[in-house]
Formats: C-alpha cells, sequence, structure tokens
C-alpha cells in the first residue's frame, strides 16, 4: 500500500516585502507532495527559495496564498502564534548548518529544551535526553558546553534536540555545512537511522554527496519545483 502523504503543498507563494513596500517574490506556486517516511532533499542555486520553502513546511514563515496540508489537515492559513508553535513543538525537530545551541549551557540543558516547553519534568527530560546522547555515541559529553565539542559532537548534540518530543517530520537546512567530510557522512549516516525509524525527512542541501543519501531530490529554480525527482549528474 502506497504511504500517505505526510506533506502537501498547493500552489504555494511566497514573497517579502521592502520598507518601501517593494515586493520580493521568493515562492512562485510551489506544489509537491512527501509522503510519509520519505528522506526528499531540496537542491537548486542559491535564491531558489530553498530555506524559505523549509520555513513554510516548518511553520516558520507564512505563506501569503496557496495551501498546505501537514497529515491531511490544511495549515497554511493558519496565522495563530500559539497553534503554530504547539505544531512545531509537537510534529517537527529542526536542525540548522549551524547549530543553534546556547553556549552558555550544556549540551544536556541543550536537548532537554523543547521537552521542557512540552511540560515534562526535569527527571523525565533528563532521562529522555540521556537515551538519546547514548544512542548517538555522545553520552559523554552530556555536560560540556558547545564551545567544548567539535562540529561533529555539535550537531549530534543538536540533532538529538530534534528528537526530544518525538516528532514525526525531521526538517534540516545544511545540516553537513560547517563540518569536515568525515563528520558530515557520520551525520548522515544518522539520518538514514531516523529514515529507517519511518521519520519523514526534508533537508535543503547544495552538495551532491550529502543529497544522494536522500529518496528522492526534489530541485527547485526562480521559486518553482521544476523536476520533482531529479537525477544527480557527474557534472552537477
Amino acid at each position: 500500500m502506497e504511504n500517505k502523504s505526510e506533506i502537501k503543498l498547493d500552489n504555494v507563494y511566497k514573497s517579502y516585502y521592502l520598507s518601501n513596500g517593494n515586493e520580493i517574490p521568493v515562492l512562485n506556486g510551489i506544489s509537491l507532495d512527501i509522503k510519509k517516511g520519505e528522506f526528499v532533499a531540496l537542491m537548486g542555486e542559491s535564491g531558489c527559495g530553498k530555506t524559505t520553502l523549509l520555513n513554510i513546511i516548518g511553520c516558520l514563515h507564512p505563506l501569503n496564498s496557496g495551501e498546505y496540508y501537514l497529515e491531511g489537515e490544511n495549515i497554511g492559513q493558519v496565522r495563530d502564534d500559539y497553534t503554530l508553535a504547539f505544531i512545531r513543538n509537537k510534529k517537527m525537530g529542526f536542525i540548522f548548518q549551524q547549530f543553534n545551541l546556547f553556549t552558555r549551557l550544556t549540551a544536556l540543558k541543550n536537548v532537554s529544551m523543547p521537552s521542557l516547553y512540552a511540560g515534562l519534568d526535569k527527571k523525565t527530560r533528563e532521562a529522555k535526553a540521556m537515551k538519546l546522547f547514548e544512542s548517538l555515541g555522545i553520552k559523554d559529553r552530556v555536560y560540556h558546553r558547545p564551545t567544548e565539542l567539535s562540529g561533529g559532537q555539535q550537531q549530534r548534540v543538536a540533532i538529538c534536540r530534534s528528537l526530544m518530543n518525538d516528532p514525526d517530520v525531521i526538517l534540516a537546512d545544511e545540516p553537513t555545512g560547517a563540518l569536515d567530510s568525515k563528520s558530515g557522512i557520520e551525520v548522515m549516516e544518522i539520518f538514514k537511522d531516523l529514515k529507517s525509524q519511518g521519520r519523514t525527512i526534508i533537508m535543503v542541501t547544495h552538495t551532491s554527496e550529502v543529497a544522494k543519501y536522500a529518496d528522492r531530490i526534489v530541485y527547485l529554480k526562480d521559486g518553482r519545483v521544476i523536476d520533482h525527482n531529479y537525477e544527480l549528474k557527474s557534472s552537477y
């Protein structure tokens, strides 16, 4: 049986506006269907709208027009901040190129934070975080601060944080962009494991070697999807 859609975008437009009122179009009629448990890479030249699309999927930026269905529910026109925050915290995990960790907090406190907002008590939060640290091989780094960790270790901490609330969807923006090649491969192997657990992964990347880990590559140009199943070429 074919997997149901986890995420469906229908004719989505997004523009930003300058202080003088001038419109900057970014997404120009994006339609996209991502199945539950699918690993999709978003590729395209700089400025094509990859990160904006990821932010719309993550309920971080509102769309101007079109429809966005998450697990069959149309949430594209939801503007209530509380509702959007609830959807993000419950359904999604975010991983960024620059890790976005709080430098004054230990790895354990960084990872525990999403479940603090979800209302879990300290003992439960920390026990859950410790299991994640162990599963990603960094249990000996839980009391270190980000400045005491390598780039690869910081990204593992960020991945642990993204998993704290058991999200169905993982959104990653250039997750290997700040890493050396060895650490990048290690992180992508973690992504393979997450996919094998049935999670839906949507990843922005400009690197073909990273994109090859995905089930499917969606290629964008000028704010439009020009290929829903892009095949990498050696000259890319």
